[in-house]
């Protein structure tokens, strides 16, 4: 990176777009934190939210996800039901360089409440608001807090600009803007 952590962070979301909206210090008094932390970024979960159900008992498929299988819900608390998840999206809209790609893994506030946040890579050249998968593991209702920190992303930076990028392979969920379900 050549720059300490936080630094190139700060550098790239700037002078690049890489993370908007940004905030470039750790937001943490009285919210689970968010913003540039010493090696990433602590995202935020938007208000928006689709509830797994089970109320039409069809088959979880990826190749042909059932829409009806989950609820649209938005406001400042989720509440995931018990062995169950949510999707959402995050507050930041991101812009990944073709030198770059990241890894989310969830915060330890939620992990310790035995909700599990899992998120793919961001590959080179993929933009977009992502899409983040939040289980609740535990036999009782789970709070999630819109606005406030879900995840920390780690970046890594790679000495020459990959080969074909997401955006060159035209990927599926490039440019997402909401919260989008499974598509092949």
């Amino acid at each position: 990176m050549g720059l300490k952590p936080d630094h190139w962070i700060r550098k790239m979301a700037l002078e690049h777009g890489m993370i908007e909206p940004f905030v470039d210090h750790q937001v943490r008094d009285g919210v689970i934190s968010y913003g540039v932390s010493s090696y990433g970024y602590d995202i935020r979960v938007a208000d928006e939210f689709k509830i797994f159900t089970n109320v039409y008992n069809t088959v979880v498929d990826p190749k042909n996800f059932d829409p009806r299988s989950m609820v649209d819900f938005k406001g400042e608390v989720c509440i995931i039901p018990p062995n169950s998840f949510v999707l959402a999206r995050t507050v930041e809209y991101f812009r990944i360089p073709r030198k770059v790609l990241t890894i989310c893994v969830g915060k330890s506030s939620y992990a310790r409440c035995g909700l599990i946040v899992n998120v793919t890579p961001f590959e080179p050249g993929w933009e977009g608001y992502v899409t983040l998968e939040i289980s609740n593991t535990t036999p009782l209702p789970a709070k999630i807090y819109a606005n406030e920190g879900i995840a920390q992303v780690l970046f890594f930076e790679a000495d020459e600009e990959c080969e074909v990028s997401y955006a060159d392979k035209k990927g599926k969920y490039q440019g997402q803007q909401s919260i989008v379900l499974p598509k092949v």
